[in-house]
């Protein structure tokens, strides 16, 4: 009797880890096809646009309108005329900052040749306008 209580312990002590192992490569291969999808359907939150208060005086302010009109502090210039108005303000005025403002709706080839433009009438300093996300 003492014999078959044995036979019974050794086979209890044997692991079959077949079983684990597929199920193993079967969550590998899952989270492998998984996770380049899970990348493209990440929701991001962009953070409130938090940057310094515009300056007070000594500035001009260039706009880029949803029509692609650019304006001048509020005066509509033609793109021909952009670069000489640029070096003359420039000339006038070799401290004055440059404020850029595009509307939502400008592609981003818009907004970048305008600045182009701009870079080329003497400012090299630029800063963007934007609107915060809190007050929208």
């Amino acid at each position: 009797m003492r014999r078959r209580r044995d036979r019974t312990r050794d086979s209890i002590d044997e692991i079959n880890v077949t079983p684990l192992l597929d199920l193993t490569f079967l969550l590998l291969i899952a989270f492998m096809i998984t996770m380049p999808l899970m990348e493209y359907g990440t929701q991001v939150t962009p953070p409130e646009m938090n940057s310094a208060e515009l300056p007070d005086n000594n500035f001009k302010s260039v706009s880029l309108t949803g029509k692609g009109t650019i304006l001048i502090d509020n005066e509509p210039v033609t793109p021909e005329e952009l670069l000489s108005k640029l070096k003359n303000l420039k000339q006038d005025n070799p401290k004055l900052q440059l404020l850029l403002r595009a509307d939502g709706s400008c592609s981003y080839k818009d907004v970048i040749g305008l600045m182009a433009k701009i870079r080329n009438g003497g400012f090299t300093d630029i800063t963007l306008v934007t609107q915060g996300e809190s007050s929208k």
